[in-house]
């Protein structure tokens, strides 16, 4: 019973992680108004909060290591947490800048953590059913700020609720910190079988290095992919704003509905296939949705399967980062995963908007193309040399 309750505990926290990820873009145009600032100051928000993830993240081994998972998830909870109702509470902008360090601080340290212990203590259905949650608080995240702006108090209001959340997992945390300290999962399923075993770090030094690339570049096209196809949609391929914003939620719901689904045969295959698979998948459907020429609706079902294809990705390569390293080295290189994810989802989609400023929107999708084919070879050297 304590080990259903744990599971059910871990989801929420993950449900929890992605509330506030996708709120800032919807509450910006209200909140800009209340402090006067410019439509461009939500970038260095987000500059901020992304640093300070990709900080945590970096750290989240050593402070794991030391104080424990339970405990660390319980802090970070308490800071993100009274960050949001900062948010709502904030007099300036200046104040939204400040409260920003410790609620990036808090989402890098939970991510890290509740990635490593998964990996560590539970099979790859339940990492994929993991960072499916995440896409249902992604999801619900907008809803309740929109539901806020549509009432008397506003944008507050919404902070308010996420905040009362947050804050509720953190009690939630403390209350069961007996229960991360006895939980001792049976190893997962495919190490059982055999198919992944965990190696010494003495065989190659830089592999450390190259795992945490991988999400560099995914974090990249990912991210890349949903900033930029609304407007390729709409500038290139001429669909009215309101339809391709229903595709790029469509894309997100694939990459959502896919991870649930894959969590459903993923203890057949391994990890390894997995993710090679579906970088295959997502080639596909980025090479269709790239292609001039195409009837809409067949350039519309690539994006779909770009991202059915993305869904296995990010959560199967964290999955086997336990089983290429040692413990030590494993909880090192999740926080360096996370870490790289911030980065490339902060840096990517910039990097991609420039080529496109330069060059046209229409190279933009060839570009995740062959981002694709680079995360396809480097795994496949990963895998090589772990």
């Amino acid at each position: 019973m304590a080990h259903v309750t744990l599971l059910a505990v871990i989801y929420l926290a993950f449900i929890s992680l992605g509330l506030p990820d996708s709120v800032l873009g919807v509450a910006w145009p209200a909140m800009r108004l209340t402090f006067g600032q410019p439509l461009q100051s939500a970038g260095l928000v987000m500059f901020i909060l992304t640093l300070c993830s990709a900080i945590s993240g970096f750290a989240s081994a050593a402070v794991l290591k030391r104080l424990g998972v339970g405990l660390v998830l319980t802090i970070s909870g308490c800071l993100t947490g009274f960050a949001l109702l900062g948010f709502a509470l904030a007099p300036s902008f200046a104040w939204i800048l400040l409260l920003a360090v410790p609620l990036g601080l808090g989402a890098g340290s939970v991510d890290a953590g509740l990635n490593h212990f998964v990996a560590e203590h539970y099979s790859s259905r339940h990492m994929n059913w993991l960072h499916g949650c995440w896409g249902i608080g992604a999801t619900i995240g907008p809803f309740i700020m929109g539901s806020a702006l549509a009432g008397v108090v506003g944008w507050q209001s919404g902070y308010c609720t996420i905040a009362a959340v947050q804050l509720g997992l953190s009690l939630l945390f403390l209350l069961t910190l007996g229960l991360w300290k006895r939980e001792h999962a049976g190893p997962a399923q495919e190490a059982a079988n055999g198919v992944g075993r965990v190696l010494p770090t003495s065989f190659v030094r830089w592999a450390p290095w190259l795992a945490p690339g991988l999400y560099l570049v995914y974090a990249t096209v990912e991210i890349g992919t949903a900033l930029w196809a609304a407007s390729i949609l709409v500038e290139h391929r001429h669909l009215g704003a309101a339809a391709a914003g229903v595709w790029v939620a469509c894309f997100f719901g694939a990459i959502t509905v896919g991870r649930f689904a894959v969590g459903l045969v993923a203890v057949r295959l391994s990890n390894r296939r997995l993710v090679r698979y579906g970088l295959v998948m997502a080639m596909a459907g980025a090479l269709l949705f790239s292609l001039d020429g195409l009837p809409g609706a067949l350039s519309l079902a690539g994006l779909i399967l770009m991202g059915l294809g993305c869904a296995p990705v990010y959560p199967s390569l964290m999955h086997e980062t336990t089983r290429r390293f040692d413990a030590d080295t494993a909880r090192t290189v999740v926080g360096r995963q996370v870490a790289f994810a911030y980065v490339g989802a902060s840096l990517g989609p910039a990097g991609l908007g420039l080529l496109g400023a330069a060059f046209g929107l229409a190279t933009i999708m060839p570009a995740v193309v062959l981002g694709l084919a680079v995360l396809l070879l480097l795994s496949w050297w990963l895998d090589r040399v772990t």
